[in-house]
């Protein structure tokens, strides 16, 4: 995109970066202190961050040295890092005035907590998948009643029955009614009581029909507890393990304290059964490790204002979502946004501006401040005094500075800034379909919401690369494609080529052969340069050149008195232009890269370069001209229009031109609308069928590549006098003997003992291929074919025809092997026909 625009001569900045990626960097820097022998918690916060920066400055270039060499145009002296000064400044300008308009707060709700990592993480952090476990059955005995009277919940987390506050029924179920308003004991707490309440919210045919409230450890269990106003425990430290509340399986971890918390209910008779059950297990996309649900104090932004203005982007058409179909799951998640949870408790990253007073137990007495100085002169403000102050240990999460990125990086808040100014808002975002929401909309709204304006008009969604196979790339798998290897072996202008031709949103398939048939395109084109640098006149040879530049191709008259492969060429040309500006505008990148692939290697490598050899070789030094100039016109199109594909190979071969002092980068686009003669390429076609044709003939009769024939071609006398004119092509392409190649308007006197083709309607073509071969083992040979398409035949019509095969079989095999039946008869009628024909000539002889 940005050298297709530039080359249209739009004001192009691709402005390069990365973020700081704060969980998933501070895990790689702790492991390699854990190598060392090393704990973060034996460290000050100053000491890992000097050590986490060291490890960005020794690895940090890794992603910038790929992007670079897979030729990205990006402009390298404006790289940002969303931990530079100028970004970390925005970043706490963001806040604060977020705060000021009361969109930021502090409150302790229940957030996806990472025991691992010891923060918070994002509910778009976490994944889902259904895997195998337990549900377990416990007696919930009812107080004051007798020994018979008990509840058997199912929960598949008896870990956490030291944190249920209530135990629940639905209303309507008959079983439980009676114990309505009554209270449980739950297990293994010295008889601590808690209610038994009726709710709808209860499924009766889940497990006994029996609940267990528990909201601090499960998000349906505080919401319902927030609702009915029942209390909130906790019973789970920040690293897992069960803390005070759960007696003596206090320091637990909460995996082990799930198997000690069964085994005593079994002891103690509670334990009802175990049965395998499968659920859906939220694990931290980060660490892997299982999510548990926590509630814990932490900053928020409230994103429903937000979230609006960014959905009315759309609606008014000033946001454009490519493909459109991302509209509505964009429409789907910020209609049913919630608040984000913007803290997390790690070291690396942007630090909160918030500090605290020092010696208050009230952490709601806090300042927001842009730095210390600031904090300090506020505090002293509020409280009359001056007071020690501290800041807020945690850090914000890595997408709140990513999502500042499109205005940020180009020197907000300071919008006078020239950069800002010029480049704000830009055009187009181009980013992966699976990060609509962590980035995409994150941008969309703080854009709005900072500076009143989206931050791009159009949201351009790749797909994920996958392997031949369709599997997502994993080290597991051992499928990960690594960018630069690929490069060593198939070359950058394959792998982006190979990677281009995707369809937008939808994922791509990476396979060896399909970078190898690229790797073989990049080479034909490599080769054609060659062989038309080798065909144009020296560069002193002043009056060729003369020549050659007499031709204007882009004016009306001259493409009407080119020669037909001339005319043809660059009227197909001119149409692909057209086509590819058009595709390259609507983002059908795809559509574009097949367009060139088809027009380079099927129209201008197969057929021009091999017509224009007739002039260059035999039609002498001025006739040569018409196709030099061809040659070199059609060339140099192709290399523009594919180099924002293939930036390298085309950058080469355009400089290897002559004449040439502009790099291809920042040459102009070609122009659209430039004059085609459609006569022409319907005139060409009907060449191209004739040489199929004779090509196929000396195919099937196993005519020697190097023998050439004779041939008559028949057709109307105005389709005999634009075939005629191409004879030496029609010669060439054909491997025809010049001199015995005829055009009339009716069959010649030999007829009979010729081959008959048809090329198109009203076109054909007798050769006598009889002397051409061995007729006695072609006779062999061919017999030998029509008894294997019999045999093949008869057997596919057995199956067809077998009892019970139309109805059992699905309708797909049927139309298959119906269609298979079609291909073998027509290819029986034709071997019959050639055996006939060389039957004939064998009676003669």
């Amino acid at each position: 995109m940005a050298r297709y625009h530039r080359m249209q001569g739009r004001p192009t900045l691709w402005l390069p970066g990365t973020d700081h990626a704060g969980i998933a960097t501070q895990l790689v820097v702790e492991k390699m202190l854990a190598s060392e022998g090393i704990k973060r918690g034996d460290m000050s916060r100053e000491d890992f961050t000097a050590r986490v920066w060291e490890w960005k400055e020794k690895y940090g270039s890794t992603i910038t040295n790929q992007i670079k060499r897979l030729g990205a145009s990006c402009d390298w002296s404006r790289e940002h890092f969303t931990l530079d000064e100028q970004l970390s400044r925005a970043v706490t300008e963001a806040f604060v005035r977020l705060h000021e308009k009361g969109l930021i707060y502090q409150g302790s709700y229940m957030v996806n907590w990472s025991p691992n990592l010891q923060t918070a993480v994002s509910d778009l952090e976490v994944e889902y998948s259904e895997e195998p476990g337990f549900l377990y059955y416990i007696k919930y005995r009812v107080a004051g009643g007798s020994r018979s009277d008990f509840l058997t919940i199912a929960t598949t987390r008896p870990e956490t029955l030291f944190g249920d506050v209530a135990i629940a029924v639905n209303p309507t179920d008959a079983r439980y009614s009676k114990y309505i308003g009554m209270n449980a004991i739950v297990p293994l707490t010295l008889g601590r009581h808690v209610p038994i309440i009726a709710h709808k919210y209860v499924d009766k045919d889940f497990g006994t029909g029996v609940l267990k409230i528990s909201p601090g450890h499960d998000h349906n269990d505080y919401l319902l507890a927030r609702k009915l106003g029942l209390p909130i425990l906790n019973v789970m430290n920040k690293d897992g393990t069960l803390n005070e509340v759960a007696g003596l399986y206090r320091g637990l971890d909460r995996f082990e304290a799930r198997k000690k918390v069964w085994a005593d209910l079994k002891e103690t008779k509670l334990a009802v059964k175990k049965e395998p059950h499968t659920s859906r297990v939220p694990r931290s996309q980060r660490g892997g490790e299982i999510i548990e649900p926590l509630v814990s104090k932490q900053w928020f932004i409230t994103m429903e204002p937000l979230a609006e203005k960014a959905l009315d982007a759309v609606k008014k058409g000033e946001l454009t979502i490519i493909p459109e179909r991302f509209e509505k799951i964009y429409d789907h998640w910020l209609s049913n946004i919630k608040d984000w949870c913007i803290s997390r408790q790690l070291w690396w990253g942007h630090r909160i501006p918030v500090w605290y007073i020092m010696g208050r137990d009230c952490e709601e007495d806090f300042i927001v401040a842009k730095n210390s100085d600031e904090a300090l002169e506020k505090a002293r403000y509020q409280y009359g005094k001056d007071v020690e102050i501290y800041q807020d240990p945690d850090v914000l999460d890595t997408w709140f500075s990513s999502a500042l990125w499109p205005f940020s990086t180009l020197g907000w808040p300071d919008e006078s800034a020239a950069d800002f100014s010029q480049y704000y808002p830009a055009t187009v975002l181009e980013t992966g379909h699976d990060i609509l929401f962590f980035w995409v909309a994150r941008m969309v709204m703080m854009g709005i919401e900072f500076t009143g304006r989206v931050p791009f008009k159009y949201v351009y969604l790749h797909g994920l690369i996958r392997d031949a196979q369709g599997r997502k790339m994993s080290k597991s798998l051992g499928n990960v494609i690594d960018p630069i290897d690929t490069i060593k072996e198939f070359g950058t202008d394959a792998l982006r080529f190979s990677i281009a031709l995707g369809t937008p949103g939808q994922d791509l398939n990476l396979s060896t052969e399909r970078l190898a048939a690229n790797k073989a395109f990049t080479n034909k084109l490599w080769n054609a340069g060659k062989f038309i640098l080798q065909n144009l006149p020296g560069q002193d040879d002043s009056s060729s050149w003369d020549g050659i530049y007499s031709y204007k191709f882009d004016i009306q008259d001259t493409l009407l008195t080119l020669p037909l492969p001339e005319s043809w060429v660059i009227s197909k040309l001119h149409l692909l232009i057209d086509d590819v500006t058009t595709s390259y505008d609507k983002f059908f990148f795809g559509d574009c890269g097949r367009g060139i692939y088809d027009f380079f290697w099927g129209d201008f490598a197969d057929w021009y370069i091999e017509a224009s050899k007739s002039r260059l070789y035999s039609g002498g030094k001025s006739v040569a001209f018409v196709s030099q100039a061809a040659l070199l016109y059609v060339f140099e199109n192709i290399l523009k229009i594919l180099h924002p594909f293939m930036p390298f190979v085309t950058e080469e071969l355009w400089q290897a031109l002559p004449h040439r002092t502009d790099a291809l980068i920042i040459t102009s686009w070609p122009k659209t609308g430039l004059p085609r003669d459609v006569s022409s390429i319907k005139k060409f076609e009907n060449l191209q069928a004739l040489t199929r044709s004779i090509r196929n003939a000396r195919a099937e009769y196993s005519v020697e590549p190097a023998k050439r024939i004779s041939a008559s071609v028949v057709a109307s006398p105005d389709v005999v006098h634009y075939i005629s004119r191409e004879k030496e092509v029609l010669s060439l392409l054909s491997r025809l003997e010049l001199q015995n190649v005829s055009f009339t308007d009716s069959p010649p006197g030999d007829a009979n003992q010729s081959v008959h083709i048809v090329a198109s309607e009203g076109l054909e073509a007798y050769l006598p291929l009889a002397d051409m071969v061995d007729i006695s083992a072609e006779l062999q040979r061919l017999s030998k074919r029509l008894s294997k398409l019999q045999t093949e035949y008869d057997g596919l019509m057995a199956r067809l025809n077998s009892p019970n095969f139309k109805e059992r079989a699905p309708e797909k095999i049927v139309r298959e092997v119906q269609e298979k039946i079609s291909e073998t008869e027509e290819r029986i009628n034709l071997t019959r026909n050639q055996l006939s024909f060389l039957q004939s000539r064998e009676l003669v002889k």
